[in-house]
């Protein structure tokens, strides 16, 4: 017992007498009495006059003498958490920024219309007639407009245009185009960019093309440079998570992303249908966007990066040569299109949306769909039967309407965008960035996303607050999405922006 629980205490031997009968009669015993001793009104009294003749200045510090001990322990907590709150804070990854990106408009003289372009296909004499009309079948119905751009190169020149000389020449031009705008409009330096992303699926040069904007710039001697080849068309988004993923090690730094495609260096001289259809839909175009993680950075940023799902089909054979470069019979070399393009690209959407709907959908929006999975596996999973409708077959697409304001979805060919808006249950609102893009500069691979965010800019359709879907399909197979959030409204661009001298036209009838 403590020695304050004793003094609560009193003890007293009381004398019982002789004990008359038992073991121990005849013997004179005694008993211990335990009571709670009452309170020590004297001590009290004491306290009282020793407290009433202290000075105030004796109180006081008799008071804090007392008290020191516990003032210490509060304060040795608060460090504690104060500590760990800074440590929590610090060490979480720190949000990404989308400061600004420009999207590269070539010149007015590299402007080809659909007739054009056949019309140089018959010019070049590489083509035998039912190669140039099955050209001509697929451009006529494509979704794309008489407004897109094509290299130099393959306009003027009857030779072969995938040589390294016409590539490097073309990555120039866009690359560079397109560079020139991004630091123009955010006011950066060259030597300011701490880290650069560059991809391009088909022209790999040595030196890199990241190596090449390095010159070109007199960049930093110490700047993280990658390039990403042969990534397909959704190697933007790919290029987005590898800078988030370096600036996350290497905070405080300026990214830069460029993505591209060399359309005179895929230009395909041979007969192969499956090979031709390239030609058909790929136009020039290059985006760059400056990326940060820097605090101070907020302010002046236009978006922060939510969320990246990616998703890789490679370890499936079809998936892996739905999109296949190779030489034909006559060693002439090109992009291979499968036509089970559209059906593998549904299965990689419908892998990529699963993971990506309990990041975004709206609680209600997941125990609809979860309901439905159940539903449909209880008391729908046995042998179809043929007189139910294929409404009742059809699984439940969650409205991905109420996760996201504005959708990038990559243009990539009509059909294709006509199957994604039939499988999301997209309206044609959502879809215009989409089919305007696709009319105005054709498919530029992965840089397209951003011609379409440049559109809605352009419309003044982004205010704050606003979700932007990005959504692109790749080689390999891939299908990777992209979740931004608008930090301000985003007014009409005065200049720098490649809708702008058409932006009026649009959206124009597709019909």
């Amino acid at each position: 017992m403590a020695s304050n629980e004793r003094d609560m205490f009193s003890a007293e031997i009381v004398n019982r007498g002789i004990e008359s009968s038992g073991p121990n009669a005849g013997s004179l015993t005694f008993s211990v009495r335990v009571r709670r001793r009452l309170p020590d009104f004297l001590q009290s009294v004491n306290l009282n006059a020793e407290v009433s003749s202290l000075s105030r200045e004796d109180l006081w510090k008799k008071i804090w003498d007392e008290a020191s001990y516990d003032l210490a322990s509060v304060l040795s907590s608060l460090a504690v958490f104060v500590f760990t709150f800074t440590l929590y804070f610090m060490s979480r990854p720190r949000p990404i920024y989308l400061i600004d990106f420009a999207c590269y408009q070539p010149d007015d003289e590299l402007k080809v219309s659909r007739d054009q372009l056949i019309e140089l296909a018959r010019k070049s004499g590489k083509f035998d007639e039912e190669s140039l009309e099955f050209q001509k079948r697929i451009v006529m119905s494509s979704g794309i407009g008489d407004e897109t751009y094509i290299p130099r190169s393959v306009i003027a020149s009857s030779e072969n245009t995938a040589t390294m000389k016409e590539g490097r020449a073309e990555a120039s031009m866009v690359m560079f185009g397109a560079l020139d705008e991004l630091f123009e409009k955010t006011g950066i330096r060259p030597k300011d960019v701490g880290i650069l992303v560059v991809n391009c699926s088909i022209f790999n040069p040595t030196p890199s093309l990241s190596a090449m904007i390095i010159n070109h710039y007199k960049m930093r001697g110490n700047i993280l440079s990658y390039n990403l080849g042969g990534m397909g068309c959704s190697a933007g988004i790919i290029a987005v998570d590898l800078a988030r993923d370096i600036l996350q090690s290497n905070p405080g730094n300026y990214a830069v992303v460029v993505s591209t495609e060399m359309v005179g260096f895929n230009w395909y001289q041979g007969k192969e249908r499956s090979m031709l259809i390239p030609n058909c839909f790929f136009r020039m175009g290059c985006s760059a966007l400056l990326v940060s993680n820097r605090r101070r950075d907020y302010s002046r940023a236009k978006y922060r990066l939510e969320h990246i799902v990616r998703t890789h089909k490679g370890a499936d054979d079809r998936s892996f040569r739905c999109v296949y470069q190779e030489e034909d019979d006559q060693k002439f070399k090109g992009l291979k299109i499968s036509r089970d393009l559209i059906e593998i690209g549904g299965e990689a959407l419908k892998t990529n949306i699963t993971t990506l709907g309990p990041l975004v959908l709206p609680f209600s929006e997941q125990l609809i769909f979860f309901a439905t999975l159940v539903w449909r596996n209880l008391f729908g999973g046995g042998k179809s039967d043929k007189n139910s409708s294929s409404s009742s077959k059809k699984p439940y697409i969650p409205n991905y309407k109420l996760a996201f304001e504005h959708f990038c979805v990559h243009a990539a060919s009509k059909t294709i965008l006509d199957e994604l808006q039939k499988n999301l249950e997209l309206s044609d609102k959502n879809m215009e960035a989409s089919r305007m893009t696709l009319h105005r500069f054709g498919n530029t691979s992965s840089s397209s996303i951003w011609y379409e965010l440049a559109y809605m800019e352009a419309k003044e359709k982004v205010k704050r607050g606003d979700r932007i879907w990005q959504l692109a399909f790749g080689s390999g197979f891939k299908c990777n999405s992209a979740v931004w959030r608008s930090m301000r409204r985003v007014a009409k661009p005065s200049s720098r922006n490649p809708w702008l001298d058409s932006i009026n036209a649009y959206p124009a009838s597709l019909n």
